[in-house]
């Protein structure tokens, strides 16, 4: 079959399909794409020519359509996801963020950036970066260190061995993330006689890893051996779909369970073994019950820095680790017994080998009372507080409310993902979609019309600061055009809150996060007068503006029954505090300073870390 290397390419990805446990999907639900001279020709006539195999749509910002192809990913479970098409230079340097952000949080996205000429005819084109050490450098060169596979098409032979390669990433949950495959803008355009079985329907079986007996062993007599055991649950529960097999084994043996930001969900808030969150971001019980822990489970955990607390919340003196993960390198941390298998799989076989295990009765009523004191303690922090302005705990409570059980909450970055963790109450494995592998600025617009394309039948709420939303805002558009509902909550605090805390905690007294207008002394005028509200009606969003309680809940309800994007703006208390995890963060405080604030931190900080430990 003669085609162009652009419309083999899309003829390929429409024949591609995910299975796991018997059900199949398409693996790729669409292209996403921004044209110019490096790909309008070739990926931009390809997709035109065969729109029946492979939908189009137009974004507004690359680094945008990436964030929105990884909420697609992790919504779907990583089992279908979203290319992204670009031109050469700024179009495609624009996914570099979105590419680590993927490969941060282990989400499937497929980047089609277009590049230099192959040919060289012409050298150099417009946008090539020159590089006098050798010609075959080009910007796109800078995916490299955050792709999980990289490969650059300079022949038409080339094509099918490098689909191959990101075919086999992009479906293996132990490797995947964003894979960039380089397209020079004349390949793009050559014809080659392509074998039909290129185009052939093709079925990657995502497997499930069954644990090896040794070390489920090893586990279980860990486990049958402990007082005062802790599951920790991370993504990979959520990812499995082992949520109801991890209630099950909670529920029998008493293990109580704690949640990292991407496990969140895991249980539902009020199962009897839920502790919340963990870590740096968790609850009061999840990180009393961490400290005392003399065994801890972690399933699906990448263990990063918000979930250890730093390395400084597992404080029993020989505790020990079970880590349960489908990646070994994941599998190996903290020094534990490394159970590398599927989640799901890894569960049920220790629900059959702990038959008749269950904790000591005093562990599971400590976490049970641990809990309904953090419970009562969230319940006041989320309260009317009858200020002038909503906390943004109220914020949070009055979209909890009105969320529905199967809904989806969606933030990424700033104060909130922390207040979120601790405070939102989870009814359903996929309803809570916080990034903080990344923590990405911008990420919540484009992240939740991914999720929404991904479960149209949700209602999806994203929360996202005033800082966010000037980074990127953008994708408003892209989901007014493609019909898609969202309903977003704008909390304007006028600047970066959740960076003024720590500014503060540091000594560094909220110097540079504020918005402000700039007087003699500094950034310390009024704030500025920007109007967000009417922006976002200006990118086609109805908007509702929103100044109590009261008004923030009737504006809920009717975002909820339009069939339009809405946007609710609300302005908030930036210096209300919520409860505190009584957990610890690294961040490094100046040793020396002329400033009060900051050695006095300095002094904080040289108590705090000394809590770290080593678990080896």
């Amino acid at each position: 079959m003669r085609l162009t290397v652009a419309q083999a390419l899309v003829r390929f990805l429409s024949a591609q399909y995910s299975e796991r446990d018997g059900e199949e999907r398409r693996f790729f639900a669409g292209c996403f794409g921004i044209f110019g001279h490096g790909n309008v020709a070739g990926m931009g006539q390809a997709l035109l020519e065969h729109g029946d195999l492979l939908p189009y749509f137009m974004a507004r910002n690359e680094q945008a359509m990436v964030h929105a192809a990884a909420g697609f990913a992790r919504m779907s479970d990583r089992l279908s996801t979203l290319a992204c098409t670009t031109s050469i230079g700024p179009g495609a340097t624009n996914m570099v963020t979105g590419a680590a952000l993927a490969t941060v949080n282990r989400l499937p996205v497929l980047l089609l950036p277009g590049d230099i000429f192959a040919t060289r005819a012409a050298s150099p084109v417009l946008q090539e970066l020159e590089d006098s050490r050798s010609l075959d450098v080009s910007v796109n060169d800078c995916f490299k260190p955050v792709s999980r596979y990289w490969d650059r098409v300079n022949r038409a032979e080339q094509l099918p061995g490098a689909l191959l390669a990101a075919m086999r990433v992009l479906t293996d949950p132990a490797e995947t993330g964003a894979v960039t495959l380089a397209l020079p803008q004349d390949v793009q355009a050559e014809a080659f006689d392509w074998p039909e079985e290129l185009f052939a329907r093709r079925v990657w079986r995502v497997g499930r890893a069954v644990p090896e007996p040794a070390a489920l062993g090893e586990a279980v007599e860990l486990l049958r051996g402990a007082e005062r055991p802790l599951i920790v649950a991370g993504g990979g529960v959520i990812y499995s779909g082992a949520a109801a097999e991890l209630g099950v084994l909670a529920g029998r043996t008493g293990v109580p369970v704690a949640e990292t930001q991407a496990g969140k969900g895991s249980l539902p808030w009020d199962h009897p073994s839920s502790v919340g969150a963990v870590g740096a971001t968790g609850t009061t019980a999840a990180n009393a019950l961490a400290r005392e822990a003399d065994v801890v489970v972690g399933i699906g955990t990448r263990y990063s820095d918000f979930t250890t607390a730093s390395h400084s919340l597992f404080a029993h003196p020989s505790v020990r680790f079970v880590n349960i993960n489908v990646a070994r390198a994941d599998a190996v941390k903290l020094g534990g017994v490394s159970v590398v298998a599927d989640a799901r799989e890894a569960i049920r076989a220790l629900e059959e080998a702990l038959d008749g295990y269950s904790v000591p009765q005093a562990h599971r009523d400590r976490a049970q009372a641990l809990m309904a004191d953090w419970n009562a303690e969230a319940d006041r922090a989320c309260a009317p507080q009858n200020g002038e302005l909503l906390t943004q705990a109220e914020v949070i409570a009055a979209v909890n409310e009105a969320a529905g059980p199967r809904d989806v909450v969606v933030c990424a970055a700033g104060s909130m993902p922390g207040d979120l963790h601790k405070l939102w109450r989870t009814r359903d494995p996929k309803g809570y979609h916080v990034e903080y592998g990344y923590s990405c600025m911008g990420y919540e617009i484009a992240g939740g019309l991914g999720v929404k394309m991904a479960a149209p039948d949700r209602e999806v709420f994203v929360l996202v600061g005033d800082g966010s939303y000037l980074m990127m805002a953008q994708e408003l558009t892209t989901a007014a055009a493609e019909g898609v509902k969202l309903v977003v909550v704008l909390v304007q605090n006028h600047g970066y809150a959740s960076i003024g805390n720590l500014s503060e905690s540091v000594g560094a007294q909220r110097f540079g996060t504020r918005h402000r207008l700039r007087t003699p002394t500094g950034l310390d005028g009024d704030p500025i007068p920007v109007d967000l509200a009417a922006n976002a009606a200006s990118l086609g969003a109805d908007v509702i503006r929103a100044g109590t309680s009261t008004e923030l809940r009737d504006a809920l309800q009717q975002a909820r029954e339009s069939p339009r994007t809405t946007v609710i703006h609300i302005e908030t208390n930036p210096l209300a505090d919520t409860p505190d995890s009584a957990a610890w963060w690294d961040v490094p405080v100046a040793e020396v300073s002329a400033l009060d604030s900051t050695r006095e931190a300095r002094a904080r900080y040289e108590r705090d870390r000394r809590t770290r430990r080593h678990h080896l």
